[in-house]
């Protein structure tokens, strides 16, 4: 009788348990399937890492890699390259493997964090938030500027609110001002709640449509908003981890300013006379959102750019004849 031979399988096969042969060779080997390496130490995962990241087109591959590798191990990004030489347990080899190969599915780091940084306030992120962007620090950088003196007596609106980002940043900035947010989804209201409460931070939480929780409150001096601009028709173009926030806080209508010439339109009968209108924008779409404002009565009409040189910010004030 003729034994048959057992198939050996390959190294690979073995990486990612209940995963398709495909999927594991994106995966980060493990010490035993690579017989010439039989420790992994923490350089060692962040350069084989950031280099199969770059294979696969992830943007700022190097970052991402130290993120997920600080995350999984415990330690922070300097602590990484101080203890370069710390071989790796099993199980937290395990914990970085699964980040990655979840980054390379397209997940937002921000996501698989869990956190993200914005206006030095440590924010808890996940799925049912849109991910806080330096770019939207541009605006907090405005409505300060517009904000005449001490926030003794102000009363600010932050609408579409999310994570609570803009809101939470300005009730740092203004402690003694009176600070409101909406948005139409619970769910994104319970993660800015729970921001707030994890940051000591006094925010008035209200669920609504764009401005129409804050019509029986009053007249404010600053309405700042960071709404859905992106253009229906190109949100399946984007990158993967920014297709995996979600679409009701992306989708601008038609023309990405649908949400926005809604607001602008109300917004004056809201604001104190001399009360500021701030608003985040995209790329190319300042120009229209001026002269938005402008015909609505709108005065001191200016653009602000982001770092990158991007007119990313237009606010306006409203006029004593508004």
């Amino acid at each position: 009788m003729v034994r048959r031979q057992r198939s050996r399988r390959a190294p690979h096969a073995i990486l990612a348990k209940g995963r398709s042969l495909r999927h594991n060779r994106d995966v980060l080997p493990t010490p035993s399937a690579s017989p010439p390496k039989t420790v992994w130490a923490v350089l060692d995962v962040l350069r084989w890492t950031t280099a199969h990241f770059e294979k696969h087109s992830v943007a700022s591959a190097r970052l991402d890699a130290e993120l997920l590798a600080a995350h999984a191990f415990g330690m922070s990004r300097i602590e990484l390259y101080a203890h370069f030489d710390r071989p790796l347990a099993a199980a937290e080899l395990a914990s970085y493997r699964e980040l990655v190969s979840r980054r390379l599915a397209g997940e937002s780091v921000a996501y698989l964090l869990g956190h993200k940084e914005f206006w030095s306030l440590d924010l808890l992120v996940d799925p049912r938030v849109l991910v806080p962007r330096p770019d939207s620090e541009t605006l907090v950088e405005e409505a300060l500027d517009r904000l005449a003196g001490p926030g003794a007596g102000l009363r600010i609106a932050d609408v579409g609110t999310g994570s609570g980002a803009l809101a939470l940043a300005l009730a740092k900035e203004r402690p003694e001002a009176q600070v409101f947010a909406t948005d139409i989804s619970p769910d994104a209201l319970a993660v800015a709640r729970a921001n707030a409460e994890r940051l000591s931070l006094a925010v008035t939480f209200l669920e609504g449509d764009l401005d129409q929780p804050l019509i029986p409150l009053g007249h404010f001096d600053l309405i700042v908003a960071n709404l859905p601009y992106i253009p229906s028709a190109e949100i399946d173009g984007l990158a993967a981890d920014v297709r995996s926030e979600p679409r009701l806080a992306l989708d601008g209508g038609a023309d990405g300013l649908a949400l926005l010439r809604r607001l602008v339109a109300r917004t004056p009968e809201l604001l104190q006379p001399g009360g500021c209108l701030a608003l985040e924008v995209g790329a190319g779409q300042a120009g229209s959102v001026d002269e938005l404002l402008g015909a609505t009565g709108f005065s001191g009409v200016r653009c602000r750019r982001d770092l990158a040189g991007i007119e990313r910010v237009v606010s306006g004030v409203k006029g004593i004849s508004l």
